[in-house]
């Protein structure tokens, strides 16, 4: 499965790279992950449960993060095992390009699956996949894009919106 798509990022290029960066982030970015250990040198060890269809896993795995073009472009791999689930496997190329004070962020995914995931047919699995990248990628605009105007109230819904660009500024 193959997924291509694009998102304007209102935040600076170093706050959006910094981000990729941060296992703080990803772990809170990543639908279902319930941990996230390592760093972006030596790579991450995650955790993380989601039901696809009617099979229900946790999946243990690795991500790395390789060719690493500072402020421009990396390679998120990762690979995780979900015991008789069966396994699940991919990777994103990332690219950022600055306009003014936003960051442009494009991504082409690639994900397999195999096991009982795989049994599922192609349908569930493609619409899964397109779902977390989606999911993961608005989560992250969600977290290094700065509050707006309207995000002030410290309501519940907004107290996570930019968190990490809260941190970077403090």
């Amino acid at each position: 499965m193959n997924l291509t798509g694009s998102r304007t990022i209102n935040a600076d290029i170093a706050t959006v790279w910094d981000g990729l960066l941060d296992p703080e982030v990803l772990k809170e970015c990543v639908p279902g992950c319930t941990e996230m250990t390592g760093s972006s040198k030596d790579g991450f060890e995650a955790v993380v449960t989601q039901k696809v269809g009617p099979v229900k896993a946790t999946f243990k795995g690795a991500v790395q993060l390789s060719d690493q073009v500072e402020h421009q472009s990396l390679t998120i791999t990762g690979e995780g095992k979900g015991g008789p689930a069966g396994f699940a496997k991919g990777g994103a190329d990332v690219r950022l390009t600055a306009q003014g004070d936003t960051t442009v962020l494009e991504y082409d995914v690639e994900a397999k699956v195999g096991g009982k995931l795989a049994q599922l047919g192609s349908r569930i699995i493609d619409g899964f996949a397109k779902k977390m990248a989606d999911q993961f990628f608005a989560n992250f605009q969600e977290a290094v894009e700065p509050p707006g105007e309207d995000d002030e109230a410290d309501t519940e819904e907004t107290k996570k919106k930019g968190w990490f660009s809260k941190l970077r500024r403090a």
